[in-house]
């Protein structure tokens, strides 16, 4: 069995409490809680001695709450979207300081195989520029940025990959030629469905991932977290799933 690491949980909101709720059966001890600005002095001490940080909050604070934790060679993970116009910093950063920051859009393994499944589709339909893209997401109404982290990740590939298509709107912008058209829904206790479609006047082709709960992203978050333990630099799902 592995070593039991001890783990602090930055940000008390929902995954937070996921976080907490599956720690034990993945060999980990919750130690310290920092949900409040004062608790980052409050439990210095205790952030300082524990193996890796699972951090959960919001695209205005990550970027110090990453920093803080590197100032204390505390490696980190985190889940919190909103903020990749910052990652060449907290690349920097992260090599000046000798630290570890793992991040991911979506730490659910399911979502990461889709991710790959969305940009092998993107080079097979690359050829076939009389396909419009539709990118439809559905979360909960407390998810408060549109559209999502993992929606933003999917979209970024299949620009990367797709010539036809350089940016994307929202289908209610009217998107024209060379636009992903994005509809971002929200709805009362849905945990997460993104579904992409290419369609042309003939027919269309659609991928779809439906999270069920929220269990596979705590278990994600919790292996990224071991993972991370004896490694420096940056990393996401791709390093860790070897994709």
């Amino acid at each position: 069995m592995n070593k039991p690491i001890n783990i602090a949980i930055i940000g008390y909101g929902k995954m937070g409490h996921e976080i907490e709720k599956y720690a034990p059966a993945a060999g980990c001890e919750v130690k310290v809680i920092v949900d409040l600005p004062q608790h980052w002095q409050t439990y210095h001490d205790q952030l300082r001695q524990v193996d890796v940080a699972i951090e959960f909050t919001s695209p205005e604070v990550v970027t110090d709450n990453l920093k803080k934790l590197m100032d204390m060679q505390v490696p980190v993970v985190t889940g919190t979207t909103g903020w990749m116009q910052h990652l060449e910093d907290i690349k920097q950063y992260c090599s000046k300081s000798n630290g570890s920051v793992f991040y991911a859009s979506n730490f659910s393994i399911g979502v990461n195989l889709f991710f790959a499944l969305n940009r092998y589709l993107a080079q097979l339909m690359s050829r076939y520029p009389e396909y419009k893209i539709i990118l439809d997401e559905i979360h909960h109404t407390q998810k408060l940025d549109a559209p999502s982290g993992t929606a933003l990740s999917m979209l970024e590939d299949v620009m990367r990959i797709h010539p036809s298509f350089d940016s994307w709107k929202f289908a209610n912008q009217n998107p024209g030629e060379g636009e992903i058209a994005v509809n971002a829904h929200r709805i009362e206790a849905v945990t997460g469905t993104h579904q992409l479609t290419y369609a042309s006047d003939i027919d269309s082709i659609s991928i779809e991932h439906k999270a069920n709960n929220r269990e596979g992203f705590a278990r994600g978050a919790l292996m990224a977290a071991r993972w991370l333990l004896d490694k420096k630099g940056v990393f996401t799902m791709n390093d860790l799933l070897k994709l």
